[in-house]
Formats: C-alpha cells, sequence, structure tokens
C-alpha cells in the first residue's frame, strides 16, 4: 500500500547535530524518532543477521549526516561512521514512530526484540 496516507511521507525534517528524526504523513501524523532508535533498529543485514527478528543493537554511531530517498518507498540514512546500508520503508518508520507513540522510545530500547 505504498500510496497510503499512512505510509505517504508529506516532508521530513532531520536537522543537522539534532537527534530527533521528524517525519510528516499525509493522513495528518507526525512521527518524531529519535537517533537512538533508528540506528538501534536499523534493518540491515550487517545489523540484524538472517534470522528474521528484529533485534535493537546498542552502540552504533547517532549522528545521521545523510538521507536520500530510494524510490518511492523508503529512505536509505548514512551515519557519521559510514554505516548506509539500512533502508528504511516508509512503512517501517511509520511503524517504529508508532511504537514509540505506544510505549516510547526508551522502552521500545528496551525490548528484546521488536513487535510485530
Amino acid at each position: 500500500m505504498a500510496n497510503s496516507p499512512r505510509v505517504s511521507p508529506t516532508k521530513i525534517k532531520a536537522p543537522h547535530g539534532a537527534t530527533t528524526f521528524e517525519i510528516s504523513w499525509a493522513d495528518g501524523c507526525v512521527s518524531r524518532i529519535g537517533h537512538q532508535v533508528l540506528r538501534g533498529y536499523c534493518p540491515c543485514a550487517g545489523c540484524q543477521g538472517h534470522h528474521g527478528v528484529t533485534r535493537f543493537v546498542p552502540d552504533g554511531n547517532q549522528e545521521l549526516r545523510e538521507i536520500e530517498r530510494v524510490g518511492n518507498y523508503a529512505l536509505g540514512l548514512t551515519w557519521a561512521d559510514g554505516h548506509s546500508s539500512g533502508i528504511f520503508t516508509f512503512e517501517y518508520l511509520r511503524r517504529l514512530g508508532d511504537l514509540i507513540e505506544q510505549m516510547g522510545a526508551e522502552a521500545l530500547c528496551e525490548l528484546d526484540r521488536l513487535p510485530p
């Protein structure tokens, strides 16, 4: 459902030096996702392996340097340490934002695995 307003971004804000990434969605929702959550739940195989479970990986560099659009469905993020292999789909970003809204970023980072 790439055209769904729920996962269609209208504005992305990640000011240099900030620690929070903000994405506004076409349905009016605004997701605020801390860099700790974004980097900790990086979906790339290097961070997550190939086991199919998304886990929080602490201690990655949290300085976001670059954001690139990947087609019409995702963003690629580059961190100050050069890590850039994670492709964050809009659905995944919305899910992270919704989970932060429901449980808070700190609680999300303390989970053993990302809830379904």
